[in-house]
This record gives structure tokens, sequence and C-alpha cells, in this order.
């Protein structure tokens, strides 16, 4: 945010009246009358008014504005779902931006601000569109067609968006013309496997900073068990949910006609084995479109309160860490009898995974 407080600065009716006790760094605090940052502090519900205000704009001042709201992310539809539906109903356009989004990677904020599931949440908000991407090419992409879709093309949307606070490295987008359309439409084939004329296969479903456990998954899976997974980023579950609906129907309307086959069963039709799908929210969020899916669907989430730890401990907690990824991916292919459970057994031990830890989601 430092370079934004430099860049456009932050409003003030009066401008700044003081000097900045970092005016001599790079990146000092500066206020303006032009300043385009409104700094509201601990008031979720006001801020989100000067969103709606400013996403109204082009309606009732005829000035298209693009405002960002950035907050925590468990501030936004747990504390404020009220007013985002009231945005919803008044046509507001402009990016809500979660923070610190997740239940694990806030590290020792405990439950107060550890969100797992704000995108449940933001499933019943009809023409809000919301997206979990894991890199930073795939922000770009978003943000890009959103500000297309709703000032150019006048569609009346907006978008919910989750970051995290990790300092992870963002590879380049891949190669492909149907990365974009992937990273718009919820799903596209991020990495595939080493070996994919492996034996044992699976589908490795990965969104937000859980995508770097599921990478470090695809390679243990490799190199200790003999299993070529797949990665996928799944960008917006809601996206796909909506699109299968959709395509569903318009089936049941249109008997007579060849039917519409929902985009996440057209991607995932020649991927082999089970589908593992891990993110930083709950389960329930990959299950909802567990019917589109062709093969066999295991949810890894983070139902629960949160936690003060640390985010590896915090991953390992609510079993969505490698580890937990790889056991869950040779589970799934031992119920498909393509591996026995004795090397489930042996897994577990050399993984150090504690079967008899207690449930986070009740405990």
């Amino acid at each position: 945010m430092e370079a934004l407080f430099r860049q456009v600065g932050i409003y003030s009716s009066v401008g700044q009246n003081y000097e900045p006790v970092d005016m001599d760094t790079l990146l000092y605090y500066k206020e303006a009358k032009n300043g385009q940052i409104l700094e509201e502090g601990i008031t979720e519900s006001g801020s989100m008014c000067s969103l709606i205000a400013a996403g109204c704009a082009y309606a009732n001042h005829g000035i298209n504005t693009i405002p960002f709201f950035i907050y925590y992310s468990m501030f936004g539809f747990q504390r404020i779902g009220d007013l985002i539906w009231a945005a919803a109903d008044m046509r507001c356009r402009g990016f809500l931006v979660g923070g610190t989004a997740g239940r694990t990677t806030l590290a020792g904020e405990g439950l107060q601000h550890q969100d797992g599931h704000s995108h449940v949440l933001a499933l019943p908000v009809p023409n809000l569109l919301a997206y979990d991407p894991a890199f930073a090419y795939e922000i770009a992409v978003i943000i890009q067609d959103g500000i297309k879709r709703m000032y150019v093309d006048q569609e009346s949307i907006f978008y919910y968006l989750t970051v995290t606070n990790e300092p992870l490295p963002m590879p380049e987008i891949p190669a492909g013309d149907k990365v974009r359309e992937g990273i718009l439409k919820g799903l596209y084939r991020f990495k595939t496997a080493a070996n994919p004329n492996a034996k044992l296969r699976a589908q490795l479903l990965g969104s937000g900073t859980i995508m770097f456990e599921v990478l470090k998954a695809q390679q243990i899976l490799q190199e200790k068990f003999g299993v070529g997974a797949d990665v996928w980023s799944v960008t917006s579950y809601k996206e796909l949910y909506r699109d299968a609906n959709d395509s569903e129907r318009w089936n049941m309307l249109h008997p007579g006609e060849p039917a519409k086959v929902p985009y996440v069963t057209q991607t995932l039709k020649d991927a082999q084995g089970p589908f593992i799908a891990a993110s930083d929210y709950m389960k329930v969020l990959p299950e909802s479109i567990s019917k589109w899916v062709p093969g066999q669907l295991v949810s890894l989430g983070t139902d629960g309160f949160g936690r003060s730890e640390s985010r590896a401990a915090l991953r390992d907690f609510f079993e969505v860490d490698a580890k937990h990824i790889v056991l869950a991916t040779l589970v799934a292919l031992a119920r498909e009898k393509k591996v026995g459970t004795d090397l489930v057994k042996r897994a577990i031990g050399e993984l150090g995974i504690n079967p008899e830890k207690a449930n986070p989601a009740i405990s």
C-alpha cells in the first residue's frame, strides 16, 4: 500500500498541513486534495458505503469511477454482507479485494481474522463474480476483463477477489490460448505431471495460497509414490457452479436439442484418476461442483475456527498442507483399487501424520 500512498495520495479535503516523518524516504505518506485513496480506518460499513457511492457514480452522476475496496477478507461478507447485497441491488460496479485471505495465510491472528468462508458467503449474490487467484498474472487477467465488462460493455456486475499476504514466487503466465479463458471461466491446467505416462494418475485442484502446497504434493507423489499428477488452478468455484447450473437449466428446457456440457466437465473430461481439491476455504466450496466432475472428487478445506499459529502449523491442523494432499490422493486411489491400503498406511507413517488428531472442524 505504501507505493499507492506515494503515487496517488490519500484524499484530504484540506491537503497535507504537516511534514510526515518519512518525508525523505522513497515511499512516504502523502495526503492531497486530489488523493484517490480513502483511508477510513476500522469502519467496514462506512467503507462499503464509500464503495457503493463510487461504484454507482456512473448512474447517479454520469462519472465512471473504478473503485477498489481493500480490506481484511474476514471483515467483508462476515460483517457487512447486507451492504454487499445492497451494492448488488443498486447495480454497483467495482472490486472488493479481500486481503490476507484464507483460513491459514494470516499467521497468529486467531479466529477473529482468519477467513475460510467468504467465498461460500459470496455464492448467493447473483451479479457478483468471485475469484480466488493463486498467481499475480491471474489477478491481472481478472481485473483487466472486469474493467472491460463493467465500463466498456456496461454490464451490471461487480467483483470479489481474495489475495494473500505471503511472499511467494510468482510464475509467468503459461503459454497457450486457453489459459486466459480458463482463468476467467474458473479452471485451467497449470502444470502437467512430470511423468504423464505413469501407471498411477491423479488430478490436483488448487486455489489461492494453497496452490503452493498442491505443487509440493505433486512433487512428493511423483518422487515417493510414483503417482503422476496434473495440477489445475481453480480461480473460481462460483463461476464453475454458475456455468454448470446454466447448462443444466438449458438442457431441461430444450429436451430435443443436443445437450450443453458444463465447462468443468468439458475441461476435465480426458483427465485420468481421482480429483483432489484443496483450498483455504470450507470443503463445501469444491463440493458444490462435484456432480459435474467426471470422476471421484475429494475435497480438502478449512472448516472450523481459525487458530493463532504459524502458517505451516495451521495448514497441518486443517489438513490442507502437502502431506495431507498426498494422503488424500493415495486414499482416493485405494478406493479405486489402484493401490492397496498397506501403501496408505505406510504413507501415513512416512509423512508424519497423526491419525488420532482432533477433527479441526469441531475441535
